[in-house]
């Protein structure tokens, strides 16, 4: 069976909706607790899949969470062999560091709440990414960090506020700033867990939060399903995967 580990930094962020998906595809799921569970006991080679989720906490944040630096070592060495990998969120901003890209706060302000993507130089060349992009789609976004572009890195999707929304790198490797494993059903997790940051923000209110989540949720996840089938399938290789541009 092939095995799928995903790195967690906060409880209530985890694979969502992406979990069932990869157990339909024959991947055995575990998680690694990272601040709790040791980098220096697992290898970034064994897993076939790695998955490196969202939390709160802030890249270059690695005086107060020293653990990050392991994490984005380890990252490293699992890219540089081009396993597949996948970032979201925090887990995007880690791979843009793994691959020595800056990672800095955003001078546009928060990003939280449903907003649309829009097409980067790259994304017709992945059809199945192209399943998130257009006005018809909102994703949800919930982050106050960007990065810059990692040298050879094929630029996917933009936002109004940030263009730096998604990457590729390598055949198997790709990075997310927002969150298409979000569970809408699990709304409400995510209002608990960021009730601080909610309280703290200028222009969200957990009344907007919960209703956009039920006026854009159901065509939302249609698109995060299709999203997912195909991304999946080319990590299968029933599909042409990620090529590396010169």
């Amino acid at each position: 069976m092939k095995t799928a580990l995903a790195l967690r930094h906060v409880a209530f962020e985890d694979l969502g909706q992406l979990a069932p998906l990869l157990k339909k595809s024959g991947y055995q799921v575990s998680y690694f607790d990272v601040g709790v569970d040791s980098f220096a006991n697992i290898s970034p080679l064994d897993a076939d899949l790695v998955i490196v989720l969202g939390g709160p906490i802030a890249v270059y944040d690695t005086a107060e969470y020293p653990y990050l630096r392991a994490e984005i070592a380890w990252l490293r060495a699992r890219l540089l062999e081009d396993l597949p990998t996948l970032g979201i969120c925090l887990g995007a901003q880690l791979m843009a560091a793994a691959l020595h890209a800056r990672v800095y706060p955003g001078t546009s302000g928060k990003e939280i709440g449903w907003s649309p993507l829009s097409p980067a130089e790259h994304t017709d060349e992945l059809p199945w990414f192209s399943q998130l992009v257009g006005q018809d789609t909102r994703v949800l976004h919930w982050h106050g960090d960007t990065f810059d572009l990692p040298e050879g890195a094929r630029h996917l999707a933009s936002s109004a506020l940030y263009p730096n929304q998604a990457f590729a790198w390598g055949e198997n490797c790709l990075a997310l700033q927002f969150h298409p494993e979000f569970d809408v059903r699990m709304v409400e997790r995510w209002l608990i867990g960021h009730a601080h940051e909610i309280a703290h923000t200028r222009n969200i209110s957990l009344a907007s939060l919960r209703a956009d989540a039920e006026q854009y949720g159901r065509s939302f996840e249609a698109a995060s399903q299709h999203f997912w089938q195909g991304w999946l399938r080319s990590l299968n290789g029933e599909r042409e995967g990620l090529r590396r541009t010169a």
